[in-house]
């Protein structure tokens, strides 16, 4: 019982932390109906200035505190909700959710850029000292995990009586439900809003700061962890309840370090299965607890009076462009991929290789997104299923890695049919909440083992006989890409894309005319799930070893946010996308290798357009340029001869 005790009172700190970060995700869903998946990236940014503070620049701890938590923290959520997110409050959950992502996926490449990515050891403690220890419930702690404890239980009960007691508390529980009709009260929702994600920021800051010294280093990675634990908690108490919030963070913190007090040490399930518990507790939450799942996602009443979603730039229409786009595709496409290696030779070749294969993996994300509008966060672990399926048949039973990849793609379009049985039961933030939880379930657990991952050292992925020189290995990524392409086009107008269209509009009246919502999603599960793996595999094969690190769940959501902002409901979209994500960091690390930590940054901007443009950044442009040509046309067309 003496040895239950100390892990469970060793698991309590970490669990008062989870329960911290997991209020401010409550409190900003109550009150301005955005779960924020940014709440990591903005306690790693206060955790990287007090480190930076004190640790760096040898401020006094009280000061290096006051700074990162009391400024830069509160500061941090006012510039979000008064650049961001006040501008999206009526708009769908999707929205919210892709705007999150990107500054999840930026932030951090902001911090790094400012305060460099050199490793960073031992965090400073905050409070109290770790060098200090304490008798607690006849077990030692140590001062940091007492100023958890102390910090958590004195924020969620005071956060607790000021929604509850206060004028203020009482009208940020009434704007989530409809912003409009809370300003035709006479009520500012603007400054109500305001207030709820400077109160957020202030709690990333604190857990940040408190974070960071129960880990050997500051790393960005680790407060994404801390993201999951802090959703299963906040599922926990439905969303709704801090009291539960923090009761769920407590069992998540406490069930962790038993679990790992309990397993071999050393072993697999001791390494992985430790800090997939947060995973398993988040996916089993939104799949078996009923308040959770009969929750419907926040809807404005008043959300129809905005203007439908606009036409593909494809739809237009007249006939005197179709010259043009066909001038353009036939010269303009061969030069951005071969004049650049007069100047690169070789290597710009390997760079196209590599956009093409992306593309191949980001159409995956086309087929699910851009189909049946359900967000997926876990693409590219997929694409590593089809990759190491297609090493391990190579390696193992001297498999052609052709075979390789079709079966690749096939396993992965297995384990995609069965992610989307939770999709039968779950949808929008819900869903993007569970298919995270198996990334990092993937990444953490499954793709470490030796006979998926090849452990540490990998598995060799050889080209495909035939295919082992750079000019044809690129065209057979074209081909696979064609493939997969065309693939998408024919569901986008097959009978099931039109049942997808119909269930994108709405669930409810398509099942009420024979449509099988289940079927549906089954299917397109399947299909995108089968692309990233195909897409996995040739990326494995262009690289000829892979292994668990290079399919990490980060990828996932940049893949994510990259593809919505380029265009999700075309393949041109998911092909800018990939080409993209190969040729930009090239030319940084070429001509700009100072900023080379910002390229994802500089993805993730993109996304913070998607609320204006939901049809993609690049859609959005080509939609305006060929507006303008047809305009021109006009009046060259009426001019005076």
């Amino acid at each position: 019982m003496s040895r239950f005790i100390t892990f469970a009172v060793f698991g309590l700190s970490y669990g008062c932390v989870y329960s911290l970060a997991a209020t401010g995700l409550v409190l900003t869903f109550r009150t301005s109906g955005v779960f924020n998946m940014a709440f990591g990236a903005q306690a790693y940014g206060s955790a990287a200035v007090y480190y930076a503070a004190v640790k760096e620049s040898h401020w006094n701890r009280w000061a290096g505190l006051l700074l990162a938590v009391v400024v830069v923290g509160p500061l941090l959520g006012f510039a979000l909700d008064r650049v961001l997110f006040r501008h999206i409050r009526t708009a769908p959950q999707v929205v919210k959710l892709i705007t999150a992502l990107g500054l999840l996926v930026g932030i951090p490449s902001v911090a790094q850029f400012f305060f460099g990515t050199d490793n960073k050891p031992n965090p400073p403690d905050a409070f109290w000292s770790s060098h200090t220890f304490y008798r607690f419930l006849g077990s030692r702690i140590d001062g940091n995990q007492l100023s958890i404890i102390v910090t958590a239980v004195a924020v969620v009960v005071a956060l607790g009586l000021f929604l509850r007691f206060t004028s203020i508390g009482l009208q940020m529980r009434a704007v989530v439900e409809s912003p409009r009709m809370v300003q035709l009260a006479g009520i500012n929702a603007d400054r109500v809003g305001t207030t709820a994600w400077v109160l957020s920021g202030l709690i990333a800051g604190l857990a940040g700061v408190l974070l960071a010294p129960t880990h050997t280093a500051l790393v960005d990675r680790d407060f994404t962890l801390l993201l999951v634990a802090a959703m299963a908690a906040a599922a926990f108490g439905r969303l709704i309840s801090l009291p539960l919030t923090l009761l769920g963070g407590l069992a998540v913190g406490v069930g962790q370090e038993v679990l790992a007090g309990y397993l071999p040490l050393n072993s697999v399930w001791a390494k992985g299965l430790r800090p997939s518990f947060p995973f398993l507790v988040l996916v089993g939450l939104l799949l078996f607890l009923p308040g959770l799942r009969q929750r419907r996602d926040t809807t404005d009443p008043l959300a129809a009076c905005d203007p439908p979603t606009p036409a593909l730039a494809a739809s237009h229409g007249d006939p005197r462009l179709r010259r043009i786009n066909r001038v353009t595709a036939l010269v303009g496409i061969p030069a951005i991929v071969f004049l650049p290696m007069l100047a690169y030779h070789h290597t710009w070749l390997n760079v196209m290789t590599l956009g093409v294969v992306f593309s191949t993996i980001m159409l995956s994300i086309t087929a699910l997104t851009g189909l049946s509008g359900q967000i997926s966060l876990c693409q590219f672990s997929l694409a590593g299923v089809g990759a190491f399926t297609a090493g391990q048949l190579a390696t193992r039973y001297d498999l052609s890695v052709l075979w390789g990849i079709l079966i690749g793609a096939a396993v992965a379009a297995a384990v995609g049919a069965l992610i989307s049985l939770p999709a039968l039961r779950l949808g929008g933030v819900y869903l993007a909440l569970a298919t995270l939880a198996f990334a990092l379930m993937a990444d953490n657990f499954l793709f470490p083992l030796h006979w998926v991952g090849g452990g540490q050292s990998g598995v060799q992925i050889p080209k495909p006989v035939g295919f082992s020189g750079e000019w044809a290995f690129f065209f057979l990524s074209v081909v696979v890409l064609a493939i997969c392409g065309g693939i998408v086009v024919l569901v986008r107008k097959g009978t099931t894309g039109q049942y997808l269209a119909a269930l994108r509009g709405s669930e409810t009246a398509a099942a009420t005319i024979g449509i099988s919502p289940a079927r549906a999603k089954f299917t397109v599960f399947a299909v995108s799930a089968g692309i990233a793996g195909a897409g996995g595999a040739l990326y494995g094969s262009s690289v000829t070893s892979v292994n668990s690190d290079q399919f990490n769940f980060f990828l996932s959501l940049a893949f994510m946010v990259l593809v919505l902002t380029t265009g999700v409901r075309t393949v041109e979209g998911a092909v800018n996308a990939g080409i993209a994500f190969a040729v930009i960091p090239f030319l940084l690390d070429k001509y700009a290798s100072n900023f080379n930590v910002l390229v994802f940054a500089l993805f993730a901007y993109g996304s913070l357009t998607y609320a204006k443009h939901p049809e993609g950044i690049v859609e959005f442009q080509k939609r305006r340029s060929l507006a303008a040509i047809t305009r021109w046309l006009d009046r060259k067309q009426v001019a005076p001869t």
